[in-house]
């Protein structure tokens, strides 16, 4: 079995593009389902967020796979194959987990070092669990993904280098309405990412942070935490018209603001309004540029300023982690692969020794009690000192990179059974193996969905 990962995201596609396949949390739900059904597909997780969306498998067959996994994001895009399928990336088994690896750590986010990826990839893990599609192959992976993430962060700047997709945002808004201490910012949309925009604005020093849902409970639950003012989708155009900044978070299917909102909220002022569109798909009609002293920041403008984001020492180091990780996890998941074989030379030995032990019983049925235990240790101590070397070379060579099969050899050398090794359970390789998602992370992090 070996991992696939096929996916679409900022830097593989248009933002237009990206919105043509867009999910919201129900459907990441049900392409987790659907991804877990296909032919050759063990385990499934799914990683969706404003900027990518990627499905993880763990699969028995590359290629029929690759086309499964590849249709079902076909499925959900209202566009051709010819549009869509120049845009899919594909990673397997080694490349699989350096890209997860690289994804926790934030070098592969539209704000470098986002620390936002690893409440995502928490998510995607915990969601893969509750649904039992994620299994002891992906939540051993994205464990340690999380932890890699978390590494990351704690021995390097990484989370500094760039800034999040907000605060780049709210820069851009400031050249339009001034700085966000003393403005009235509107936030529309109660997830992750909304939670972040009223975490930023608020520690940022505005004046009146509004926040609207369909959902009113979540929308006054999210306001209460940040001291904030819950209001109704409904009142969106009567909160629009004392608005400096709208930060919009919802995904919704359609727009929320239409240019004629916009213009009838405004009737009668001349006041700047910075509309701040971090959602996919979006939720701001880009019409309303057309409008006087209106500024729309989109996800387009924001991938264009985050692609000039510094790179340097902090980046050289997060990718010099990154690439140890990876060559701790492969070598220990190649040294595990090799264990059911080992365990089924030590269980064929021990059958082996217990056969004898036997015949001798019958042969000598006179023989005394004391020496008879004594020949039994002896003869159990050769046979673990023959087999320590063999066993203990075996495990470090699969450790190494090359073509050689070493569980294979063992096996044709020692004509082992391989329903014997088949049967053999195999433990969690690389890190210990839980069930259930890893926590600690800062609240940030714990942000379930947004902006990586």
């Amino acid at each position: 079995m070996s991992i696939l990962v096929v996916g679409i995201s900022h830097k593989s596609a248009p933002v237009a593009l990206l919105e043509q396949v867009a999910v919201d949390a129900d459907g990441a739900h049900k392409l987790m389902h659907d991804a877990a059904t296909c032919p050759h597909v063990s385990e499934s997780a799914v990683i969706a967020t404003c900027n990518r969306i990627e499905i993880y498998a763990e699969v028995d067959r590359f290629h029929g796979s690759v086309e499964s996994l590849s249709r079902l994001l076909l499925e959900r895009a209202d566009i051709s194959a010819e549009e869509l399928l120049p845009h899919l990336y594909v990673h397997y088994d080694d490349g699989a987990v350096a890209h997860l690896f690289r994804v926790a750590a934030g070098l592969d986010s539209m704000a470098l070092g986002e620390g936002q990826i690893l409440g995502q990839t928490r998510e995607a893990l915990r969601t893969g669990q509750e649904y039992g599609a994620v299994g002891p192959s992906l939540n051993v992976l994205f464990q340690q993904a999380l932890r890699v993430g978390k590494r990351t962060r704690a021995e390097t700047g990484i989370d500094t280098v760039a800034p999040t997709l907000v605060s780049a945002a709210l820069d851009q808004a400031a050249v339009a309405v001034g700085p966000v201490a003393g403005a009235r910012v509107l936030v529309v949309g109660a997830g992750a990412m909304a939670g972040l925009a009223v975490a930023t604005v608020t520690r940022l020093g505005a004046r009146d942070v509004v926040v609207l849902n369909r959902t009113p409970e979540r929308a006054d639950r999210l306001a209460r935490e940040y001291g904030a003012r819950p209001a109704a989708l409904l009142d969106l155009p009567l909160e629009l018209a004392t608005a400096d900044i709208v930060i919009t978070c919802a995904g919704a299917r359609g727009l929320l603001i239409t240019r004629e909102m916009v213009a009838a909220a405004r009737q009668g002022t001349t006041r700047p309004l910075a509309l701040v569109d971090v959602a996919l798909p979006h939720d701001v009609d880009p019409a309303v540029v057309e409008l006087d002293k209106v500024l729309l920041v989109g996800l387009a403008e924001l991938a264009a300023q985050m692609s000039t984001a510094p790179v340097g020492a902090e980046l050289a180091e997060v990718g010099r982690i990154v690439e140890e990780e990876v060559t701790a996890f492969l070598t220990a998941r190649r040294q595990a692969s090799v264990a059911p074989t080992v365990v089924a030379l030590r269980t064929m030995a021990t059958a082996v020794v217990d056969a004898e032990l036997s015949r001798l019983d019958t042969r000598l049925p006179h023989l005394p009690d004391p020496d008879r235990d004594e020949i039994r240790r002896a003869v159990r101590r050769v046979v673990d000192k023959l087999l320590h070397e063999p066993t203990v070379r075996v495990k470090e060579l699969a450790g190494g990179q090359g073509a050689i099969s070493y569980e294979r050899a063992l096996a044709e050398l020692f004509a082992l059974d391989p329903d014997a090794v088949s049967a053999v359970t195999r433990p969690g390789v690389g890190a210990r193996a839980t069930t259930s998602v890893e926590s600690g992370a800062d609240s940030t992090s714990d942000l379930p969905g947004g902006a990586s």
